[in-house]
């Protein structure tokens, strides 16, 4: 099969190959024909004006061939007009042959031209060469028949005819080693290919795999960092929650309805610190073991989770939502999180590149099947298309240096692939960028 596959690539390479080869040889026999005028002039000045005359025709007759190349199905017969035109000289000359001295006759030395091009130039097959090697001969041996005086089997004759064997046995023997060296200079090409397309996808998957360690190691970090944050943090919010509810109990805290505000105020502040601090475990701690398979959550609540992770990277900008009643899938509620945080501020770094009166991010989903398919645009700079096949990439980013590794998206890929679906891309250079991807229903 391996074979069969190189063979009709070689074929295919070889078909430009042997097209450009043709047309420079078939210009090239055209001028030499033509020079020949001063070879009649020398030889048979009698015969110069018919044999201009075949010159010119045979001539015509070649780059009428040639320009049929250019044509569609002129290429796809490369091979059998290259044959025909080289064919065109041949016939010319045993004419000349014929009509001048037969075997005496010094034309017959034009013929090894044709020969030698057949097996040097032109990149014919074997099996090409000698049939035009043999018609060749036959040819010859046709036009020295016209003079029987001339053809006996001595003399001239003789001489020449083991002269042109010998031409076309030198030009099939080239021929030969010739297409053997094409060939196993394509197989070599091909085979440096293959292995540089295999070390590509090993670099890849190297590349992956150091970013999934360096996420991991990232994780673990922050997982660290935010049990620790939650044991510490906990308790003077709670404290400081209380002595909030007690104050606000003191007659002189109820008779102030603007010292009432400023305590709903901070007591709304620590809940969102005990928020914050609650979804950044969340997001950062998985415990192990934990498998995809049985673990449902609303995506609504994620997404809530996601939208105050990242609050204060979207200030000022306007995020819209469209969910279904039902948003209760299946999957790692932790790992989608991440997700939304890397879409969302992704998206909110993007638009503070770009001048609009309104900054939007606007997130929907709905259910297609079993799946539920969530989308996340925003109108901000949009994606260059020499960029937007590379999002996905590990360490592939378009920020400066020390704001970030370029790792968020690839993560993200592979989490939602994880989930049996697929994060996606679409974007409009300078207009908008849209992300899509699916997970799984909770049952």
């Amino acid at each position: 099969m391996m074979n069969h596959q190189l063979l009709i690539g070689y074929e295919e390479e070889i078909s430009s190959h042997r097209l450009a080869f043709s047309r420079g040889c078939a210009y090239t026999a055209i001028v030499l024909i033509l020079l020949g005028i001063g070879l009649d002039y020398g030889l048979y000045p009698e015969r110069q004006l018919l044999f201009f005359e075949a010159r010119v025709v045979i001539s015509a007759l070649i780059f009428a061939i040639v320009m049929l190349m250019r044509s569609a199905w002129g290429r796809a017969h490369a091979r059998e007009l290259s044959f025909l035109w080289l064919l065109l000289p041949q016939i010319m000359i045993t004419w000349m042959i014929s009509v001048t001295e037969g075997a005496s006759s010094l034309y017959y030395a034009g013929l090894h031209l044709a020969i030698f091009a057949s097996g040097l130039a032109l990149p014919f097959t074997i099996w090409q060469n000698v049939s035009f090697g043999a018609l060749s001969y036959l040819m010859y041996v046709t036009a020295c028949a016209t003079h029987p005086e001339n053809f006996a089997m001595k003399g001239p004759f003789i001489v020449n005819s083991l002269f042109l064997i010998m031409s076309a046995t030198i030009s099939a023997v080239c021929t030969y080693f010739n297409e053997r060296a094409r060939f196993m200079l394509f197989k070599l090409k091909a085979e440096v290919a293959c292995t540089n397309a295999q070390l590509e996808k090993t670099n890849k998957d190297l590349a992956e795999i150091k970013g999934q360690m360096l996420q991991q190691e990232k994780m673990a970090a922050i997982g660290t960092l935010a049990a620790g944050l939650l044991h510490e943090v906990n308790n003077p919010v709670n404290f400081c929650m209380m002595a909030i509810d007690v104050a606000m109990e003191e007659p002189a805290a109820k008779s102030s309805p603007i010292l009432i505000d400023c305590m709903n105020d901070a007591k709304q502040g620590m809940k969102r610190v005990h928020h914050i601090v609650s979804d950044l475990k969340t997001f950062a701690y998985r415990k192990p073991g934990t498998e995809l398979e049985g673990t449902h959550f609303m995506f609504e609540k994620a997404l809530d989770s996601g939208v105050r992770l990242v609050g204060h990277e979207i200030k000022g900008v306007k995020l819209t939502r469209e969910l279904p009643d039902d948003t209760l899938v299946r999957g790692d509620e932790a790992a989608v999180i991440g997700v939304l945080i890397n879409l969302l501020g992704n998206a909110a770094m993007a638009g503070r590149k770009v001048a609009r009166s309104q900054f939007v991010i606007a997130i929907s989903a709905k259910w297609q099947g079993e799946r539920l398919h969530v989308s996340v645009h925003d109108n901000g700079p949009g994606i260059s298309p020499e960029h937007i096949g590379r999002v996905f990439e590990p360490f592939f980013t378009t920020r400066e240096v020390g704001q970030g590794l370029g790792l968020g998206l690839s993560i993200s890929y592979a989490v939602i692939q994880r989930h049996g679906g697929t994060l996606m891309v679409d974007s409009v250079a300078g207009q908008w960028t849209r992300f899509v991807f699916d997970l799984p229903r909770g049952h």
